[in-house]
């Protein structure tokens, strides 16, 4: 029985294993997609690509970021950079925040509801146990509050290790609102910058 077990972890692991790699190399043919056609660059190609989708665009890219905080295949900051690409600083901007703040929400009820089993699943086992400690400390919040406002904490990871803990779900949510935006905002317009640097530079 404990052999099989393992044998199925390591399929999902392998499973998982791919999936992250095949969305990884559709994020990047898409960026090849928007430079080569000027997505990127011309506002009338932009609103004839958007205008495929309708009012399922800004939809769709909402859901796709709430589930890449649920199950972080592909990084959060090209999933951000998109979103400016493709809607606009602003209008990005604020499609990055919705999807990001409904995920971490519901990443947090996930792991009130299943524990540790999920994290063990998702995360490798050195960052689990660099942060381990923690999750008795009584100064969690505090260190939670602070990490959320830095643009290189481990988000997704954190909010699940959150949801393992005594906090309440209004004082997460109270925290992910407030703390989420400056993280967003560097994200998103710092690589934007340096997608514009790069692609100035070979185009």
């Amino acid at each position: 029985m404990n052999t099989m077990s393992t044998d199925k972890q390591k399929l999902l692991k392998r499973i998982w294993n791919i999936c992250s790699v095949i969305s990884l190399i559709v994020c990047i043919l898409f960026l090849i997609y928007g430079i080569k056609s000027k997505l990127f660059y011309s506002q009338e190609v932009l609103e004839d690509f958007l205008s495929q989708f309708g009012i399922w665009a800004p939809l769709f890219f909402v859901l796709l970021q709430f589930v890449q905080v649920i199950i972080p295949i592909v990084p959060g900051g090209i999933s951000c950079l998109a979103g400016i690409l493709v809607f606009g600083p602003v209008m990005g901007l604020i499609y990055n925040y919705i999807g990001i703040c409904l995920g971490s929400i519901a990443v947090f009820l996930i792991a009130k509801k299943y524990g540790d089993a999920v994290m063990y699943f998702l995360f490798k086992p050195k960052l689990r146990e660099k942060y381990r400690h923690w999750v008795n400390d009584r100064k969690f919040v505090i260190f939670f509050t602070f990490m959320i406002f830095s643009p290189i904490a481990p988000d997704d990871f954190l909010c699940y290790l959150a949801g393992t803990t005594k906090m309440t779900l209004t004082k997460f949510t109270t925290i992910i609102l407030i703390g989420k935006p400056l993280p967003i905002i560097i994200y998103s317009f710092g690589l934007e910058f340096v997608f514009r640097y790069v692609v100035a530079i070979f185009t």
